[in-house]
């Protein structure tokens, strides 16, 4: 049977601060969705190049 779900803690002093600082330098929506891209883009190319290699080799 599975472990309950324990409550998230509240930060206070410090802990908050650094994590509000942290989290207002997020990416924008957009660029994250840039970055993405790029990626999906690059696994794409990195596919075509394996599958490439692969139709040689056998």
């Amino acid at each position: 049977m599975a472990r309950p779900i324990r409550n998230t803690p509240s930060l206070y002093g410090k802990d908050a601060e650094r994590f509000l600082a942290e989290i207002s330098t997020l990416p924008s929506l957009e660029d994250r969705r840039r970055e993405r891209l790029r990626i999906k883009n690059s696994v794409a190319d990195l596919m075509s190049l394996i599958s490439r290699h692969s139709d040689k080799v056998q």
